[in-house]
């Protein structure tokens, strides 16, 4: 299982929120290049990175702190927040970001979504799933939908994406553990699936179990920044 440290952005810093609440955030560093330094420097390959602007704004708003991040480390980012036009994308992926995160566009404009998996490949994006009681959420989560998650996962795996993120709204950045019932579910109903379990991860034990359970990856957050894991546990692991 592969740990993929998340670092969110606002105003080109380094913060979490809880439960996507804007008005709940806490900036961590005022500099996201060397929090990345951080994370590659203990061996860790890959990155989460959130233009939570982007996101709200519905356009990237942060992409000089991807730039920097690609150009001064050799971690592999995935980047989110605001992909909605193909030029987007592309300037995304020109930039240095390996995968593409895409959430609310894979539910408010499929048709664009699926051009784009024929266009460029499934396999340079990470389809995002955010879930509020087994449904969709999208826009930075202050959206809730009827569509049903495992029919939202199912009709892109025959799209041929193969890695998704998901995360519970209810659990993300409360530190009180991971949906390992909801994650126990999806690996269940779509075993080749490369499964991403993102919020609520609170301690070591909590990325054991989802190891356990058959997780590809874990997205880690709040944890690192408040101290619940430290850089040396996830070295070690």
């Amino acid at each position: 299982m592969q740990i993929i440290p998340a670092i969110d952005l606002i105003e080109g810093k380094c913060v979490r929120l809880t439960e996507g609440d804007y008005a709940q955030k806490k900036i961590y560093n005022e500099d996201p290049l060397e929090v990345a330094k951080a994370f590659e420097g203990i061996g860790l390959m890959r990155l989460h990175l959130v233009d939570l602007d982007g996101a709200k704004a519905g356009e990237v708003v942060n992409w000089k702190v991807l730039e920097k991040i690609a150009n001064k480390t050799n971690l592999s980012i995935d980047f989110g927040g605001g992909i909605k036009t193909e030029a987007t994308l592309k300037t995304v992926l020109d930039t240095g970001a390996t995968f593409a995160t895409i959430g609310s566009l894979a539910v408010k404009s499929r048709p664009t979504f699926e051009e784009w998996i024929a266009r460029f490949g499934a396999e340079i994006f990470m389809l995002g799933a955010d879930v509020f009681e087994e449904k969709i959420a999208i826009g930075g989560w202050l959206e809730k939908t009827n569509i049903d998650v495992y029919d939202f996962m199912q009709s892109y795996i025959d799209k041929g994406v193969q890695q998704m993120f998901c995360t519970d709204i209810k659990m993300d950045g409360k530190l009180q553990g991971p949906s390992i019932d909801l994650y126990k579910k999806i690996i269940q109903k779509f075993p080749t699936l490369k499964l991403i379990a993102s919020g609520g991860v609170s301690s070591m034990k909590d990325l054991l179990e989802l190891r356990t359970i058959g997780c590809s990856g874990a997205i880690v957050g709040k944890a690192i920044y408040e101290n619940k894991i430290t850089l040396e546990e996830l070295a070690a692991f």
